[in-house]
């Protein structure tokens, strides 16, 4: 089979292997799409500090079942569409003794801490395979991203006729802003880029800001009228935004961030004791895909429809040219595939 291999930073190839063959336990799985995540991009370009090499990507997709154990609690068969979770834990950890598997203290995520999903084929743990529940392939392969997001806005308890921001409008702050719509609240998105904005728009948000043009705070105060926003998402990871996320929360209200920061930022704990605001980290989800995929099936073709996010697909054999793309990427391109077969 074909996979495709970084060997070290910046060296892309798509390289012969032999078919993996699964051991007890696993299943045979043929992949059908890959998404591409910022994880993916950063292991190609060596900014990704988890990451050992060589190293194929990927942690985002959906395949066929070519070979599967009886597994009766499950109903797993041979030919069904599914997507897996990606996120190996150790079951031994603090955190993994509490249920918090998605908090393991020694995670190993596909793609970056082992190898991933860019390969003809490759063998799951049946007991990580999630039924698609009918829905398509490419559908699918959105799954794990929308669980990122979806874990967020659940992390910060959103509610009917919240009033939500989410700063950052990258395919996890769109899949935020989506699942908070989902909850019934009222939802603003703020961004630098028009053209992401814009996408934000066409997915149903009640209104959108471009922070680096607009005043965000002044339309923080007139969309609450002058309360603060209930929850505010953080999807940016820079430190301009946590501090943005802090003014523009109303008191006693909430910060999630899922944006993953490289940068130091200096605050004034007063702030957060004044408002009383709770400020939550989100990692990863948990148990959270299956519940996903039934709502994603009731969205299918509403302006929620999730598929609106993908912006381009690309072939397997020109991978290379989706992973350049999105490193130059003027934001038009919100999520980008690789189909596979």
């Amino acid at each position: 089979m074909k996979v495709v291999k970084i060997a070290k930073p910046g060296e892309f190839s798509i390289v012969e292997t032999p078919t993996p063959k699964p051991a007890a336990g696993e299943a045979l799985l043929k992949i059908k799409y890959c998404g591409i995540c910022g994880s993916d991009l950063q292991t190609y370009t060596g900014n990704q500090p988890f990451a050992d090499y060589p190293r194929i990507p990927g942690h985002e997709f959906s395949a066929e079942i070519i070979e599967i154990p009886t597994n009766n609690s499950k109903g797993l068969k041979r030919g069904m569409t599914v997507t897996a979770n990606p996120y190996f834990s150790c079951g031994k950890c603090y955190s993994c003794r509490r249920g918090f598997v998605n908090c393991c203290q020694d995670n190993k995520t596909m793609g970056v801490q082992r190898d991933g999903a860019f390969a003809e084929y490759i063998t799951m743990p049946v007991e990580r395979i999630v039924d698609g529940m009918g829905l398509n392939a490419q559908t699918l392969a959105l799954i794990e991203p929308f669980s990122i997001g979806y874990h967020g806005v659940n992390r910060g308890r959103v509610a009917h006729n919240d009033n939500v921001l989410v700063i950052g409008a990258g395919p996890i702050g769109l899949f935020a802003a989506i699942a908070a719509k989902l909850k019934g609240a009222n939802v603003y998105v703020a961004d630098v880029l028009d053209i992401r904005l814009q996408t934000a728009m066409a997915l149903g948000v009640n209104g959108v800001v471009n922070s680096k043009t607009g005043d965000l705070q002044a339309c923080v105060k007139e969309l609450t009228q002058n309360n603060g926003m209930d929850v505010v998402v953080e999807c940016a990871g820079q430190p301009e935004t946590f501090l943005a996320a802090q003014e523009a929360v109303c008191f006693h209200g909430k910060i999630v961030l899922i944006g993953n920061g490289k940068r130091e930022v200096t605050f004034n704990q007063s702030g957060i004791i004044k408002k009383e605001m709770s400020i939550y980290g989100s990692r990863n989800s948990v148990n959270e895909f299956a519940p996903l995929i039934s709502l994603v099936k009731l969205t299918e073709g509403s302006r929620m429809d999730v598929n609106k996010m993908v912006s381009k697909i690309f072939d397997f054999t020109n991978v290379k040219a989706a992973f350049d793309a999105l490193l130059t990427n003027d934001g038009s391109l919100a999520k980008a595939l690789v189909k596979f077969g």
